[in-house]
C-alpha cells in the first residue's frame, strides 16, 4: 500500500492491475486505516483516471455476492451518485419505475440517504418493499417483474470496511463516484447522474470497459446528479464506444421550466407520497421531472431514437399505470418471496 501511495503522492497515475491490488488492500482488514486514508485523499487530489476508476469497480464487483446471471442482456440501471447537496425527492427511483413500465428491465442499484433526506432503500422501505434478497431471489424478481431494487450494503458488503475510513476522513473520494458503475447485474445500458460535471467523458470511459453498449452520464442545472428542468444540462451519450457530448434545456424537449427548489423532497414519508402521486398521475413540477429523467432513459437503452421520443414513452407508461403496475407487483412479489409462499 505504501508503494501505491508514494506513487499517487508523485502524481503518477496506477495501472489498472496497481489500481485493482491496491482496492484489494484498502478492502483488507490488515491495512491501517491511516493508509487507507491518506490513499483515497491522495487519490482524489491527483484526480481519478479511467484506469483507476475500472480497477477499483473490478474488484468490488469480484467481490459481490450478487453477481447476477448474464441471460439478463437487456437489463439497464438509473443510479445516480448522489451528492449534490439539492436534497431533490427521490428522482430516479421514481423514474426506474416509468422506465420498466415502458417495457425495459430495470435492475435498480441504491442505498439509504446520501445528499437528500431521503435515499432510494428508505422511500422503497417506507412503501412496503424489503431491501434484502438472494441472487436467485433478485434474479427472480428482475424476470417477474421487469423491475428490482438491489440494495448497496447487500450488493458489496465488502464496502464495510472502506465506509469506516470515508467517514473518518470526512471528504469526498473516489468511493462517492463509483456507486452507479458498480451494479453487479451485467447492464447492457444505463443513465448515470453525476454531481461532478468533470467527470462526464471519464464515467463514459470507465462504462465502455465495464461493457456498456450504451449510457448517458449527466450533470444537471445546478450541477444536479439528476437531469433538471431549471436550465441547461450536460450530458455524454456513449454509444458503442463512440462518446458524444451535448447539452440539453426543457424548452428543447417541450417540458416547462421548473426551478430545483420546487422539486425538494423531504422524509421517507412525504418522498413516498410524491412518487406514489406521480405514478398515479399527479400533475406538476415532480411528473415533469420524472418525465425528463425517464424518457432520458428509456433514450439511454436505446427503445426511443431521441429524447422527446423517450419522454413521450415516459409518460404514456405513466398515464397507462403501467409504472404503477411495476411498483404494485414489486411490492407484492418482494413480501411474497419474503414470507416464502
Amino acid at each position: 500500500m505504501k508503494e501505491y501511495l508514494k506513487k499517487v503522492m508523485n502524481n503518477e497515475n496506477l495501472t489498472l492491475h496497481e489500481m485493482e491490488e491496491a482496492t484489494k488492500l484498502i478492502l483488507s482488514e490488515e491495512t491501517s486505516d491511516v493508509l487507507v486514508g491518506a490513499f483515497l485523499a491522495t487519490l482524489k487530489a491527483k484526480g481519478e483516471t479511467v484506469d483507476e476508476i475500472t480497477g477499483l469497480v473490478n474488484v468490488l464487483l469480484e467481490n459481490s455476492p450478487l453477481a447476477i446471471p448474464d441471460e439478463l442482456t437487456d437489463a439497464m440501471d438509473n443510479c445516480g451518485t448522489g451528492g449534490d447537496g439539492s436534497q431533490s425527492f427521490n428522482v430516479s427511483t421514481t423514474s426506474a419505475f416509468v422506465i420498466a413500465g415502458a417495457g425495459i428491465t430495470v435492475a435498480k442499484h441504491g442505498n439509504r440517504s446520501i445528499s437528500s433526506k431521503t435515499g432510494s432503500a428508505d422511500v422503497l422501505e417506507h412503501l412496503g418493499v424489503p431491501l434484502e434478497f438472494t441472487r436467485p431471489e433478485t434474479y427472480e424478481i428482475l424476470k417477474e417483474n421487469g423491475i428490482a431494487f438491489l440494495f448497496a450494503p447487500n450488493v458489496h458488503p465488502a464496502m464495510k470496511r472502506a465506509m469506516k475510513v470515508r467517514r473518518e476522513i470526512g471528504v469526498p473520494t473516489i468511493f462517492n463516484i463509483i456507486g452507479p458503475l458498480t451494479n453487479p447485474v451485467k447492464l447492457s445500458s444505463q443513465l448515470v447522474g453525476t454531481y461532478r460535471r468533470d467527470t462526464l467523458e471519464t464515467m463514459a470511459s470507465v462504462l465502455h470497459k465495464l461493457g456498456r453498449k450504451r449510457a448517458l452520464i449527466i450533470n444537471g442545472a445546478g450541477y444536479m446528479d439528476e437531469a433538471s428542468l431549471a436550465g441547461e444540462n450536460h450530458l455524454v451519450l456513449l454509444d458503442r464506444g463512440e462518446i458524444i457530448r451535448f447539452t440539453l434545456t426543457p424548452e428543447e424537449v417541450n417540458l416547462p421550466i421548473v426551478t430545483n427548489e420546487e422539486i425538494k423532497g423531504g422524509d421517507a414519508k412525504e418522498n413516498a407520497g410524491i412518487l406514489r402521486a406521480v405514478l398515479e398521475g399527479k400533475e406538476g413540477p415532480h411528473r415533469d421531472t420524472v418525465l425528463l429523467n425517464a424518457g432520458l432513459g428509456i433514450f439511454a437503452n436505446g427503445k426511443a431514437r431521441t429524447v422527446q421520443e423517450g419522454i413521450e414513452l415516459a409518460r404514456e407508461s405513466i398515464d397507462s399505470k403501467k409504472a404503477l403496475e411495476k411498483l404494485e407487483n414489486l411490492i407484492t412479489i418482494s413480501n411474497r418471496m419474503k414470507q416464502g409462499v
